[in-house]
């Protein structure tokens, strides 16, 4: 684009007019000339260096692909009078094609969180002869917590090389989404256990959603079996305290 010079797009299929979307069109734009195939514009000021302008509009039949993007620059020397603007089609092989990609991605996902489950729990050697203990507990919010969430039923689960909590959090109506960052895990004799990482069964917990939170630590160096602990939200603010934990 340049100041003072008009550039001329014809489009090769209708466009609806009412769609047209033109950055800056106000300020920036001596002239904005639409029709059924064609598209005008002149900029008033000289773009500055670097600076983009964006365009987009709707094509009117439905076709895929729905809309038209492009964006304006300048150049020290060069200037664009007229530009055709071509929409390929999207062919049944072009569709195929990408459909078998999608289904390719999808395979490899499906095979991705199987290696993520208890398999390579397995594979890494961390199930033995001993067994699993599961403790169900009931869990309480310490006194005077604040922090817009309520605990459901929790289970703790020990293994001789790994041990875990799993509790319920429901986030109280009202509140703003949450979603754990981090834990701390601590006997009731304030020893601390450490925490190898934290995972909830989804993104985020909206307003009066719960969820499962599970939080795997290493095994307790000692037979205690009480803990307290201390769930925390992505920025440090929100804290879910709870005792009586059993593991």
């Amino acid at each position: 684009m340049a100041a003072g010079v008009s550039t001329y797009l014809r489009f090769n299929a209708p466009i609806d007019r009412a769609s047209l979307e033109v950055e800056g069109r106000a300020a920036r734009f001596k002239l904005v000339d639409s029709g059924e195939y064609t598209l005008t514009l002149e900029v008033a000021v000289e773009p500055g260096p670097g600076e983009k302008l964006g365009v987009r509009v709707r094509y009117k039949d439905g076709g895929a692909p729905a809309y038209a993007a492009l964006v304006l620059v300048s150049h020290p020397t060069l200037v664009d009078k007229e530009v055709e603007v071509v929409r390929r089609p999207r062919t049944v092989e072009a569709l195929e094609a990408r459909l078998s990609h999608v289904e390719a991605e999808l395979v490899s996902l499906k095979a991705q969180r199987a290696r993520s489950g208890l398999p390579s729990i397995a594979f890494a050697g961390m199930f033995d002869s001993m067994g699993v203990r599961a403790t169900l507990f009931f869990g309480r919010p310490a006194p005077g917590n604040k922090g817009g969430l309520e605990l459901g039923i929790g289970t703790g689960y020990r293994a001789t090389r790994w041990a875990m909590v799993v509790v319920q959090v429901r986030n109280l109506p009202g509140q703003s989404a949450w979603a754990p960052g981090a834990a701390r895990l601590t006997s009731v004799k304030g020893t601390p256990v450490k925490v190898l990482s934290v995972h909830m069964e989804k993104p985020q917990l909206q307003p009066g959603e719960f969820a499962l939170v599970a939080v795997m630590v290493e095994p307790p160096a000692s037979n205690e079996v009480r803990f307290q602990l201390e769930l925390m939200d992505t920025e440090g603010g929100r804290l879910l305290p709870i005792t009586e934990v059993q593991l």
